[in-house]
């Protein structure tokens, strides 16, 4: 069974740092993209970021573009999603997910919470 167990989020000012990772197990992950996604509340979720296999290629939306920077580590099986410059904003629930799209979710997820 595909199992991803996130962690790292918490309580930031506007502004501050996190590091979120996402452990992986249960499918061939050097054979796959992964995402990270967020859900805050009264939204939607959201694809934020997601990298390929070879990490060769990475994508952002634009509004986390410059400030997030995702990588993965094929050896420990593992996707982190650097957050820099944190905004109000950023304020929501984070999962990663296997694939290009997001949809597979099979965490807890972490939850960022920016505030001053």
């Amino acid at each position: 069974d595909v199992r991803l167990v996130e962690s790292g989020g918490g309580l930031v000012q506007p502004g501050g740092s996190l590091t979120l990772s996402c452990a992986a197990s249960g499918f061939a992950f050097s054979d796959n993209y992964m995402s990270w996604v967020r859900e805050a509340p009264g939204k939607g979720r959201e694809l934020i970021s997601r990298i390929s296999n070879d990490s060769k290629d990475r994508f952002y939306i634009d509004s986390v573009k410059g400030r997030f920077t995702i990588s993965r580590d094929n050896a420990k099986n593992t996707v982190t999603l650097q957050l820099n410059s944190l905004k109000t904003e950023d304020t929501a629930r984070y999962f990663c997910a296997v694939g290009m799209s997001g949809l597979r979710t099979a965490g807890q997820g972490t939850q960022v919470t920016v505030s001053s």
